[in-house]
C-alpha cells in the first residue's frame, strides 16, 4: 500500500488510503510532550478531522520504549509555558467533538499524560513491555489531562483507584485484564495490531462507525437512557448517515450478494 508522509518537528504524519498515522516523535525524552509538541499534535489532528477522506486515525510513539512519558517536566522547570492548547494534552484529551475512531498504538511507556492520551483514544493496542501508570502525585501534580476522569469510567472506581492512589505501573498484560487495553501484541509490533484493527473497523461505512461512536459518547454523557434514545437521530453524526449514500449502498451491496464500496458520504 502507498503512503505519504509528512515529517514535522514533534510528530510525523503518515497517510495510508482512509488511516492516518501520527508519530510523536521526541525519542530523546521517551516522547515526553512540551507545548510546542502539544499544538503540533493539535494542527495534525484538526486536519484530519477535516478531512472527509481520513475515516480512522492511528497514534503512536517514535523508538521502542515509549509511546509518551507524558508532560517534559525538564521543560516545565525551566519556567516555559506549559498551558496546553484547546484540544488538550497531544492535542486530543480535550477532543471531545471527535466522532472518528482513533487507536493508540502504545509501543512502550504510557506514563501520565501518555496514558492519558491512550485513555483518551478508542482503542488501546499495547506491546507486551508497555507500562501504564498515573504518577502525577509523586511529583506533586494531579492527572487532569482526563485521566482522572476516564479511568474509573472505563474500569470502575476501585480498581481506579488503586492505580490513581499508588500511582503504581501495570503492565499490558495486567491493562487486558482491568479492560483498558483491547489486545496485548509482541515487541515492536503495536503499529502492525492497530492497523489489523483498523483494517476490521473499515470493513463498516465510516458514517455508520462514526454514528455508532457518537451515540456511545452521548449515552455515557447522559443520565437518563429514556432521554439519550429518544434524542439519537437528532446528533450531527446519525443523521449524516440517514443522509448519506452509504446508507443506500449498504443494503444494496447485501441484496447483491456484493462487497459494499463505501464513499463516506
Amino acid at each position: 500500500m502507498s503512503s505519504e508522509i509528512r515529517v514535522l518537528e514533534y510528530c510525523t504524519i503518515e497517510r495510508r488510503a482512509h488511516v492516518t498515522i501520527v508519530t510523536m516523535n521526541r525519542p530523546e525524552v521517551r516522547n515526553a510532550l512540551h507545548r510546542p509538541a502539544s499544538l503540533e499534535l493539535e494542527k495534525a489532528f484538526d486536519d484530519f478531522a477535516a478531512d472527509s477522506d481520513a475515516w480512522l486515525a492511528i497514534l503512536t510513539g517514535a523508538g521502542d520504549k515509549a509511546f509518551c512519558a507524558g508532560n517534559d517536566l525538564k521543560y516545565q522547570a525551566a519556567g516555559n509555558d506549559t498551558t496546553w492548547p484547546k484540544s488538550g494534552f497531544g492535542g486530543i484529551t480535550a477532543r471531545f467533538g471527535m466522532h472518528k475512531p482513533v487507536i493508540a498504538a502504545v509501543n512502550g511507556l504510557a506514563m501520565g499524560g501518555g496514558f492519558e492520551i491512550a485513555l483518551a483514544c478508542d482503542l488501546i493496542v499495547a506491546v507486551e513491555t508497555a507500562q501504564f501508570a498515573l504518577p502525577e502525585p509523586h511529583v506533586g501534580l494531579a492527572a487532569t489531562a482526563g485521566g482522572l476522569l476516564r479511568l474509573p469510567g472505563q474500569i470502575g472506581v476501585k480498581r481506579a483507584m488503586g492505580m490513581i492512589l499508588t500511582g503504581r505501573r501495570v503492565s499490558a498484560a495486567e491493562g487486558l485484564s482491568l479492560g483498558f487495553v483491547n489486545e496485548v501484541v509482541p515487541a515492536g509490533a503495536a503499529l502492525d495490531g492497530a492497523l489489523r484493527w483498523a483494517d476490521q473497523i473499515l470493513r463498516g461505512a465510516p458514517l455508520a462507525i462514526r454514528a455508532a461512536k457518537a451515540l456511545v459518547q452521548h449515552g455515557l454523557n447522559d443520565a437518563s437512557l429514556e432521554v439519550a434514545y429518544t434524542r439519537q437521530k437528532q446528533l450531527p453524526a446519525v443523521a449524516a448517515l440517514y443522509d448519506s449514500q452509504d446508507r443506500i449502498e449498504g443494503p444494496q451491496a447485501f441484496a447483491e450478494k456484493r462487497k459494499p464500496v463505501w464513499q463516506g458520504r
